[in-house]
């Protein structure tokens, strides 16, 4: 359990021209900022122990308060009564920003595409890219199911075999509706819509799919059985939802407005209110994500369709609580919950574009292989395709059917295609189930068919 911070008395500043606290002024004054000596902004859990002994420790968290309070900026309504979260924009924000202003839009991922040029296996990554969002967000929510496993039922099209697939299903469909509704405002109805289709299926009496939660029943626990978390009254929910999705409605898209909140941070806010008011009876961390993802396609940020922020979240998912935590007991306080999804979201971008650097450089690369082998001569455009996606790793099983998908062709072209590389020996293939199953034959084995 965390420590909540004290509750300041507003006339706690007075103490410190008093002794014994004047004799340490400059000690207690040296506080009177909202970030620590490296630059982070830190929870009074965490502060308590970094101040100096002898400070009274209720003092030293008023003069941190005072300081954020000057550089608080009001950012959204939850809650009944009504509270309005504030956060302070912190230089890890900042950073996040600038990398994703760079790096996830629209255009970004235009450059990309186009920068890649003959190399088409660098679709077929972005095709894999998407998956990962709702095989991750399942298993952070407890789908028992290898991200292996869960990749092979999305690119066969199989039925799922457990609650655990029918999780990632969902999530998968609800990835797609957030893409699909990215030109329709926030309503109740594209909330209700979104829990529907990501559950659906899966337990309808325990998730209720599309409806939401009628008592106050509904709490949050964290591993050890501790609630931490009681929502909202669901009297109420109704409105609390509309007066959200107004918020997000309104225009504040224009820089150079008094009132504009950059998009990332406005996506991360409502991904919080809805973790917040909790509005179904399961599923609302889901929800929460589909939405977030939902407000940055709105805003031109195509490439978070390849982005998958939960990876990072279920490799750290106390952390991810701690910073609703933090949070909510610290007065509605957004900044913990902004800096740490900015933290994952740096991550994330980072790592999507060194992916697709090192896509280009070993296209590149094997490119030159093919020249010097003699191979480029006998394979078509799409065969060269998908030897380069094999090569790299990128995927190790083929069918005809994701074939078909992912290079935009017909089925007989597809199985032409896998079947004339195993002709040429560069592929092999086997049954499995119903299908046939193309793999790429061992490197050096192809090298010694092509001296």
């Amino acid at each position: 359990m965390i420590k909540s911070p004290p509750t300041i008395d507003p006339h706690v500043l007075d103490r410190l021209a008093r002794s014994p606290h004047k004799e340490k002024l400059a000690e207690y004054l040296a506080l009177l900022k909202p970030l620590d000596d490296q630059g982070r902004y830190l929870p009074f859990d965490d502060l308590r122990y970094r101040w100096a002994p002898g400070l009274d420790t209720t003092l030293c968290w008023a003069l941190v308060k005072k300081a954020r309070a000057a550089q608080y900026v009001s950012l959204l309504p939850v809650g009944e009564p009504t509270r309005w979260g504030q956060f302070v924009l912190t230089p890890l924000a900042h950073k996040t920003l600038s990398a994703v202003d760079r790096q996830a839009t629209t255009a970004a991922l235009e450059y990309m595409t186009h920068h890649i040029g003959e190399t088409a296996h660098f679709s077929y990554l972005l095709n894999d890219l998407i998956e990962d969002e709702a095989i991750s967000s399942s298993q952070l929510e407890g789908a028992a199911t290898t991200t292996q496993v869960a990749k092979d039922m999305l690119k066969r099209n199989r039925l799922p075999r457990s609650s655990d697939e029918r999780m990632v299903i969902g999530n998968y469909k609800m990835m797609l509706l957030a893409w699909e509704k990215r030109d329709e405002p926030l309503s109740l109805g594209l909330i209700r819509q979104l829990h529907g289709v990501g559950v659906e299926g899966i337990d309808d009496g325990q998730y209720s799919p599309g409806q939401f939660r009628s008592n106050d029943q509904v709490v949050v626990q964290d591993a050890q059985g501790n609630t931490v978390h009681t929502p909202p009254p669901a009297s109420g929910l109704g409105a609390r939802l509309e007066r959200l999705s107004n918020w997000i409605n309104q225009a504040q898209n224009d820089p150079l407005h008094g009132d504009y909140v950059h998009p990332l941070i406005r996506a991360i806010a409502l991904h919080f209110a809805i973790g917040y008011e909790h509005p179904f009876r399961d599923g609302n961390g889901r929800v929460a994500r589909a939405l977030f993802y939902w407000l940055m396609f709105k805003h031109d940020f195509s490439a978070f369709r390849y982005i998958a922020i939960s990876i990072l979240l279920r490799n750290a998912p106390v952390k991810y609580g701690r910073s609703y935590l933090y949070s909510e007991s610290d007065g509605l306080d957004l900044t913990y919950f902004i800096d740490y999804q900015c933290s994952v979201i740096l991550r994330a971008v980072t790592e999507f574009t060194a992916a697709y650097r090192n896509s280009l450089e070993f296209a590149k690369g094997f490119n030159h292989w093919l020249e010097e082998s003699g191979l480029f001569k006998q394979l078509s455009d799409k065969q060269r395709t998908l030897v380069q996606v094999a090569k790299s790793g990128m995927a190790k099983e083929f069918t005809a059917v994701n074939v078909k998908e992912n290079l935009d062709c017909s089925y007989n072209t597809a199985a032409s295609t896998l079947n004339g590389l195993v002709e040429l020996k560069v592929f092999e293939k086997r049954k499995m189930g119903r299908e046939w199953v193309f793999f790429l034959r061992d490197a050096a084995n192809i090298q010694a068919e092509w001296k």
